[in-house]
């Protein structure tokens, strides 16, 4: 999927528009940790794959920010356990 997803850090996300819609990432962070809460992808825009871009691109953005990851959403914590290159990530 190409997908255009813009860094919001004036309101803790990351974001996509999409024919109008907008799913995004919701994040808290410190100086070492980024805390991902909430993936949201509007109904119009299910089954395309996009909440998985965006968690990918938010763990892309983790890995070079030096951050390590505690997966409050659900789906974060999901993708981070179906994957093995994005295990080094999570926060002890």
């Amino acid at each position: 999927m190409n997908t255009n997803i813009k860094h919001n850090p004036e309101n803790s996300k990351f974001e996509v528009h999409v024919n109008g819609f907008v799913g995004y990432i919701e994040y808290e962070k410190s100086a070492t940790v980024i805390d991902y809460t909430h993936t949201i992808v509007p109904p119009e825009l299910g089954g395309q794959g996009l909440g998985t871009e965006l968690v990918k691109y938010a763990l892309a953005y983790a890995r070079v920010e030096h951050l390590k990851v505690i997966p409050s959403c659900s789906f974060v914590a999901a993708l981070m356990d179906k994957y093995v290159v994005y295990q080094d990530l999570r926060a002890e």
